[in-house]
């Protein structure tokens, strides 16, 4: 199948799943994740319609992003190291990986240099996985307060990765935290936030019915990742 009838399969899959547990469809983006695809490719996305993509470095979404054309906004969705902060706030309308707060302070000061109020997710390890990105759960009250106290970045929720494994119920686990986790912060510091970044292709249909506002999907849209 094309890339297009994947996504339009895609979307009746979430809508199916979401309206299984009393969810709006509508309250769920699809981020279309294409890192390792070639512009040509993405552009035959936006062709069609795809309007939102993921990427997971920056210097690879620098090289691609200006040869697109059309209606289109993407997300960092990789690790953020705050030397790429620069290019990330140039390029991407949300960054869903920032872990420190040293990190997200090299994002706000090149965010002001161009008068932009940059959105970020904080990126929380609910796997416990050493080789995994995220700040500790019980770390994450902690860095979104400090977080506020910058003019120039929003963070309007959290991220994570799911545990590499085939046992669905510690995936659900997970999801199940980071949903605990935005409570408790919203509840702790008196604020709002609204985003949930969890799910990919393989384990989406949890990431919905656990709570998820953003899905991160690759293989579902595109195929096999190019290497």
């Amino acid at each position: 199948m094309s890339i297009i009838d994947n996504y339009r399969q895609l979307l009746q899959k979430i809508e199916l799943i979401a309206k299984q547990c009393n969810r709006n469809p509508a309250e769920i983006s699809v981020i279309a994740v294409s890192k390792t695809f070639p512009a040509q490719i993405i552009q035959e996305a936006i062709d069609n319609g795809i309007t939102l993509f993921g990427e997971n470095r920056v210097q690879e979404a620098k090289a691609k992003i200006p040869q697109l054309q059309g209606n289109f906004t993407f997300h960092l969705v990789g690790h953020l190291q705050s030397n790429k902060a620069k290019d990330a706030v140039r390029l991407f309308e949300c960054i869903h990986s920032i872990d420190k707060i040293s990190t997200a302070i090299e994002v706000d000061k090149e965010a002001k240099k161009i008068n932009k109020i940059q959105n970020i997710l904080i990126e929380v390890n609910t796997s416990g996985e050493p080789s995994k990105f995220g700040v500790e759960p019980e770390k994450a009250v902690e860095l979104c307060k400090a977080i506020r106290d910058l003019q120039n970045v929003t963070c309007t929720g959290l991220m994570t990765v799911g545990p590499l494994t085939e046992d669905r119920n510690k995936i659900r686990d997970a999801f199940k935290q980071l949903r605990h986790l935005k409570e408790e912060i919203n509840q702790t510091l008196g604020i709002s936030l609204q985003e949930l970044s969890m799910g990919m292709s393989g384990d989406f249909d949890i990431a919905i019915e656990e709570g998820a506002t953003m899905l991160r999907i690759g293989t579902a849209i595109f195929g096999q990742r190019i290497s």
